[in-house]
């Protein structure tokens, strides 16, 4: 009976590997096939002449470039912020207790349930009246917006982790409170501090509605609103090109999460066990 189980499980886990990985074969086949081979029915499974020609046109499309570029800019910048700012305010909720506190922490991880929609006018007419439309400025602080609730709420788990006599051992020692975080409590929440710094660019960089709706200009989009709106026309759609776009946006959020996904969800659990 234990065997059969044993059977069962890994039977369900290499078919749910095979429906999760399929999309990601399917995007990077259609990569190497012409528009008169995806259209075929019944499909190519395994292109029977694949071509490079897809990858050559896209990467030399200076419109390309510019999208994979401004998607860089905006997501190490909102990882930045957001890991500056989710360090400083989780420290703060952790270690200080005012009145009040522990609804603001609700209040603030409550942000979460809204969906992007409800807060789109609102921060679209914030922005405008800023002039910060078509500006990375806007990019960034919508992408931190989104990231920095869940990063405060896993690092102050690390916080509420470390006893307290740490930095009473480092004030006796001398160490002033933003020396005693930096030098002798931030070490220690290094693999929260880097599950934040993971998801934040993540988030940032899988953007789809903030750059669509912040930046009317072509050369300020970056890569998932620019991919859908040059490669996807009203009347045609260029599938080849669309999927080998796909798989160069794909690159940096793949390599991340397969030489950092340990590091992220131990970090992720540590930080709601501990909170």
């Amino acid at each position: 009976m234990k065997q059969k189980n044993t059977v069962l499980s890994y039977v369900l886990i290499i078919a749910f590997c095979i429906l999760f990985l399929f999309p990601i074969y399917w995007m990077l086949s259609t990569s190497f096939k012409t528009n008169d081979v995806i259209m075929k029915l019944p499909p190519q499974w395994i292109p029977r002449a694949p071509t490079l020609q897809n990858y050559l046109n896209v990467f030399g499309d200076n419109k390309f470039l510019t999208f994979y570029k401004n998607s860089i800019i905006v997501s190490l910048s909102t990882t930045v912020t957001s890991l500056i700012l989710a360090v400083l305010a989780s420290y703060s909720f952790s270690r200080f207790k005012f009145f009040g506190s522990n609804a603001i922490q609700m209040v603030f991880l409550s942000t979460q349930m809204f969906p992007a929609m409800v807060l789109l006018i609102a921060m679209y007419t914030m922005y405008r009246q800023l002039n910060l439309i078509n500006t990375y400025t806007a990019l960034v602080l919508a992408c931190t917006t989104k990231a920095l609730p869940l990063s405060v709420w896993v690092l102050k788990g690390f916080y509420d982790g470390i006893p307290r006599d740490l930095e009473e051992a480092a004030s006796i020692d001398g160490c002033g409170r933003y020396e005693t975080l930096f030098k002798v409590i931030l070490p220690l929440i290094k693999p929260g501090a880097l599950a934040v710094a993971i998801y934040a660019f993540l988030v940032s960089w899988d953007d789809f509605l903030w750059g669509l709706t912040l930046v009317n200009k072509l050369e300020m989009r970056t890569l998932t609103p620019g991919i859908s709106l040059t490669y996807l026309g009203e009347f045609s759609y260029d599938w080849a090109k669309v999927m080998t776009a796909a798989v160069g946006a794909s690159v940096p959020v793949l390599t991340a999460f397969i030489f950092m996904q340990k590091y992220m969800i131990s970090g992720l659990t540590v930080g709601a066990v501990k909170g």
